[in-house]
């Protein structure tokens, strides 16, 4: 199963009963035989620009594992939810993490070593 990055943005309106939208989400993904990673959520935002005369959304973010079929039903499915907005699906960049996780340790190293002086 390959790695993807799962963003989708819920009409604000329903962020008071947010769970109902992420429930159908998350059986969407595991129907399609993924599985969801990590699970965050970013909270009400503005958008840049109107989507269907809405200026705000919530954002929920998912990394998911899913095999090689799967991105295709998942996107075919979102684009006919009214819940959702908008969404964007994308493969996950292993060297942009690692190099990420690299930065950070450096970082982490350079503070703990402030401490020390």
């Amino acid at each position: 199963m390959k790695e993807y990055e799962l963003t989708v943005l819920i009409h604000p309106d329903l962020e008071a009963d947010i769970e109902t939208p992420l429930k159908k989400v998350r059986d969407l993904v595991a129907k399609a035989g993924g599985e969801i990673v990590t699970e965050e959520n970013w909270g009400k935002k503005k958008l840049a620009y109107q989507i269907n005369k809405e200026n705000f959304a919530v954002y929920v973010n998912m990394d998911v594992k899913l095999p090689a079929d799967a991105p295709l039903k998942v996107s075919n499915v979102l684009n006919i939810t009214d819940e959702v907005l908008r969404y964007l699906l994308v493969t996950v960049d292993e060297k942009g993490r690692a190099a990420l996780a690299e930065d950070a340790k450096k970082a982490s190293e350079r503070a703990a070593r402030s401490e020390e002086a």
